[in-house]
């Protein structure tokens, strides 16, 4: 269970704004990565991503307000995610958390904990 607090003690809208901001601005530079984002503009993929993560952190409900269930693994399965592309989205969320300053050090063991697990959850092949 998600503290309720959470959300707002690592700093809100703004904090999982800048998060996903980071991230995608990784994603950009990443062409074997860019590929499993057909948008031309990654804007409506980061959108997607803030709330989803604004949610599960405690935040508003605004993601399963405006598109249900998350169910994350069937909203990707049309993409081929290998260990290698998770290691890459991997290391550009991590890289986008090492970005937000001020976290509380178990806070930031939380949400790295929770993006490790999530990506290895997302495999869906083989290389």
């Amino acid at each position: 269970m998600i503290d309720p607090e959470f959300y707002d003690r690592v700093g809100g809208e703004a904090t999982f704004r800048k998060l996903v901001h980071e991230f995608y601005k990784g994603v950009a530079e990443d062409p074997p990565l860019r590929e499993m984002y057909p948008e031309e503009d990654l804007g409506p993929a980061e959108d997607r991503l803030r709330m989803f993560l604004e949610q599960y952190w405690g935040g508003p409900k605004t993601y399963q307000e405006q598109r249900g269930h998350p169910r994350l693994r069937m909203r990707h399965f049309e993409f081929k995610v290998t260990p290698t592309q998770r290691d890459r989205w991997l290391k550009h969320m991590l890289a986008a958390l090492d970005t937000i300053e001020g976290l509380d050090p178990a806070d930031d063991e939380a949400m790295r904990d929770y993006l490790e697990r999530a990506a290895h959850f997302m495999i869906n092949s083989d290389d």
